[in-house]
């Protein structure tokens, strides 16, 4: 297993990745496929087929305010913490190597 883990700069607002629209979270589709590795043109085919799934989960306590987006691709598990402009505060990415992702770690639909 493969940790990586990097402190964003702040970005202008400009640089911005996610967007929030009516409670929805709309992410670049070049960082979605950056982390994962996989082709940005072929993030939005493999979100709709099931093939790359994702969770929210909002913070609470020192990280109220914030969000923690995951993404799952076969053995790659994405996160991006935001504040609540889309700024990104913190990515990590854990690649399993030849072992898929556990099934306590793939949530879908939470």
């Amino acid at each position: 297993m493969f940790e990586s883990r990097k402190n964003a700069e702040p970005p202008t607002l400009s640089e911005c990745l996610i967007e929030f629209i009516d409670d929805t979270f709309l992410v670049d589709a070049a960082l979605i496929g950056q982390l994962l590795h996989v082709p940005a043109a072929r993030v939005p085919a493999l979100m709709r087929e099931g093939q790359i799934t994702s969770a929210c989960e909002r913070g609470i306590d020192e990280h109220e305010g914030q969000f923690r987006l995951t993404f799952f691709y076969r053995n790659r598990r994405a996160r991006l913490s935001a504040d609540p402009t889309g700024r990104i505060l913190r990515r990590s990415v854990i690649d399993f190597g030849d072992q898929p992702i556990p099934d306590a770690l793939h949530r879908t639909g939470a």
